[in-house]
């Protein structure tokens, strides 16, 4: 393990233990088995290190994803709805969606960490955009569908099922929200002749 992930490490250590509210670079240090000074070494500040480690998520989820590169498009949504709706399908939620709330939330405040969500956000809506157009040019796919449009919609849908599921937590409608994403917005893809049969999220 380079150094590198290992200060990814403690940083997600120090996020679930304190929220970002009371991150500090001496919490996440704490974390972090070797010294502070190579921790200041490596990044100028908390606010440098989370962006980087913003980074780090989005390259852990595209190799999570990327697993499944080779099948079918609807399957590949599928996995990515799992993924990211139900993480590691633990008890409650986890603390990679938990973490994950907490950045979010600081956004609006933080312009680096804005941007950075900016590019994490463009970066998966054209990774499902493509799988769309894979599943067109399949025919699997309706070809009236818009493959932008879809993405932002099924982006948004699956980010909020994800965040409702962490803020709701037990009381959370999970499970309907997607029901909902199966019925009306992966059905609606569906070319004549195409089912959604034997596959599930």
């Amino acid at each position: 393990m380079t150094t590198d992930d290992e200060i990814m490490e403690a940083t997600f250590a120090a996020l679930c233990k304190h929220g970002y509210a009371d991150l500090t670079m001496q919490s996440i240090a704490d974390e972090f088995e070797k010294s502070k000074s190579l921790l200041h070494y490596h990044y100028d500040s908390k606010e440098d290190l989370i962006v980087s480690f913003m980074e780090h998520l989005l390259e852990n989820f595209l190799e999570e994803f990327d697993e499944d590169s080779d099948a079918e498009p609807m399957d590949q949504l599928l996995r990515m709805t799992e993924i990211v709706v139900e993480g590691d399908d633990s008890e409650g939620p986890d603390d990679v969606h938990m973490a994950l709330l907490g950045l979010r939330a600081q956004a609006p405040y933080d312009e680096a960490l804005r941007a950075q969500q900016v590019r994490n956000d463009c970066h998966i809506r054209e990774l499902i955009a493509d799988i769309v157009r894979d599943g067109i040019e399949q025919g699997q796919f309706r070809d009236d569908v818009d493959p932008e449009r879809f993405a932002a919609a099924f982006r948004s849908a699956i980010e909020g099922a994800q965040s409702h599921d962490v803020i709701l937590g037990a009381d959370a409608p999970t499970e309907t929200a997607l029901a909902g994403i199966e019925e009306y917005l992966l059905r609606g893809l569906l070319a004549d002749g195409e089912t959604l049969e034997g596959r599930t999220a």
